[in-house]
């Protein structure tokens, strides 16, 4: 296969609604405003403009590259909002399956948790995987409640996130990068104890809003090589991780190689590549995010997520009648 067919055209893509409209849209980041596809490109689309990331990642090469030149249309910036007019969603809000994750890709965090446990430190011969459920996911400025009787030990995991554009299964390390759509940030907040009490990472990892996502989605073209970026953790102003892609034990090649043998990726899955060291439970005394906490999520060439730690309480069942 040629790489130039799945180039996705050096773009930076949004999910964002109106504060007039709730309803999320996809949009184009150019310089300091948003370019509305639906609004700019209705009738200039064989079939419908596509109206959502996953749409347009599900319709291939052929549709990136299509926006990526009506994009540079005289009169496409008509369409367009400030980014201060505008809310911020997920780039994908809603994924059609879990997001995989990663979990012990940097060796000086797998040795700080180990030591924060009093274990030896393993290094894993193969990527470790695990998911976060979809209703996890939520926006890069969004707040993330924490219930105090369901969790007291919420932590912070930085992570450059992937996302998928060409599918497929048995896919191989010299191919992998260029099935890559683009780059986003995640950041993998986690329940501690819950992972200790249940012995997997599900269930510490999926509550509500334990994945915030975005604020961009980074074409791969656009960002250049994923394995030499810096991200980074603050909370309230403070650097709490400092890392470089560079450190991964699994680079982005092997892991996607590593995925896929026997189990078919699909484009527009998520794929969170593992966090570096400096989270909360490994330090001394171990610290955990508590209401009031701003915590800030950081990878160099995309941009950075603000969440708010906000107080929560389970009053009743949600559903139940």
């Amino acid at each position: 296969m040629s790489g130039a067919q799945y180039t996705p055209g050096q773009m930076r893509y949004a999910t964002f609604s109106l504060l007039n409209d709730p309803e999320p849209r996809l949009g184009v980041v150019q310089d300091e405003r948003i370019l509305d596809v639906r609004d700019a490109f209705t009738g200039k689309w064989p079939g419908g403009v596509p109206e959502t990331l996953l749409s347009l990642i599900e319709q291939g090469p052929d549709a990136w590259h299509r926006l990526r030149d009506l994009c540079a249309e005289p009169h496409a910036g008509r369409a367009s909002h400030a980014l201060s007019a505008i809310r911020w969603h997920a780039p994908i809000p809603k994924p059609p399956k879990n997001v995989v994750c990663l979990g012990m890709n940097y060796v000086a965090h797998i040795k700080e948790g180990a030591a924060a446990r009093g274990r030896e430190a393993r290094i894993p011969k193969a990527p470790v995987f695990f998911t976060k459920a979809t209703t996890s996911v939520t926006g890069p400025y969004d707040d993330i409640p924490v219930d105090d009787a369901v969790t007291q030990e919420v932590d912070w995991e930085v992570e450059l996130g992937v996302v998928m554009g060409i599918g497929g299964r048995n896919i191989s390390t010299q191919n992998a990068l260029r099935r890559v759509f683009g780059y986003t940030i995640i950041n993998d907040v986690s329940a501690r104890e819950l992972q200790m009490q249940h012995l997997q990472f599900y269930k510490g990892k999926s509550l509500d809003a334990f994945c915030p996502m975005g604020p961009l989605v980074v074409t791969a073209d656009e960002f250049g090589d994923p394995h030499e970026k810096r991200l980074w953790t603050r909370v309230n102003g403070v650097v709490k991780q400092d890392g470089i892609t560079s450190d991964m034990l699994f680079r982005i090649d092997a892991i996607i190689e590593s995925l896929s043998k026997g189990l078919t990726v699909e484009a527009g899955d998520i794929i969170a590549t593992g966090t570096p060291d400096g989270v909360g439970f490994s330090r001394t005394p171990p610290e955990f995010l508590r209401p009031g906490d701003l915590l800030e999520s950081e990878v160099e060439g995309i941009g950075m997520m603000r969440n708010r730690i906000v107080g929560a309480a389970v009053a009743a069942p949600v559903g139940d009648e």
